[in-house]
């Protein structure tokens, strides 16, 4: 497993583009708040500290991490953001609940970034147990909010460079 290797948050922040000019949207469950709102502070610190501007990042909040894409959808609509990052954990369980989340949620939102040309950043954690999740939500893992967030970044920029910086009709 690669991040029993490393810490996976650690990367090369000279490398990222400026963040000030792009719009940020941030989804996050309610569900396993512990964890989902360490993402959020993990996601939305590296955001600002790449230069994000607060008022150009637009926060909603769902009950669970199913509603990761509606509420994406529903953010979309409202603020146009050049990308957004839907932060949530499952915990598997007794049941095979875990599998059909995971795989609805991923599917959602690769079919609005390849439908939009926006990015809907996948910051889903998809751990066997409590611990793995703290572990990945500023444990010894790293947080994958601040990952979720570097991929924004990344992602604004490539949509940006890719339309020469103008807004096309229906994305």
């Amino acid at each position: 497993m690669a991040s029993a290797i490393k810490n996976l948050s650690q990367y090369d922040a000279g490398s990222l583009p400026n963040a000030s000019e792009f719009v940020f949207g941030i989804v996050v469950a309610d569900w396993n708040a512990e964890i989902t709102h360490a993402l959020y502070e993990g996601c939305y610190d590296t955001l600002i500290q790449h230069g994000a501007k607060p008022d150009q990042i637009h926060t909603v909040q769902v009950p669970g991490s199913f509603e990761l894409p509606a509420g994406a959808r529903m953010l979309t609509g409202q603020h146009s953001p050049d990308a957004v990052v839907c932060l949530g954990c499952v915990i598997k369980g007794d049941t095979n609940h875990n599998e059909y989340i995971n795989q609805a949620v991923a599917n959602a939102l690769a079919q609005m970034s390849i439908a939009s040309g926006r990015a809907f950043i996948f910051g889903l954690l998809t751990t066997n147990d409590q611990q793995q999740a703290v572990d990945r939500a500023g444990g010894k893992h790293g947080n994958k909010g601040v990952e979720a967030a570097v991929t924004a970044i990344r992602m604004a920029a490539l949509r940006k460079s890719s339309s020469g910086g103008k807004k096309t009709i229906g994305f």
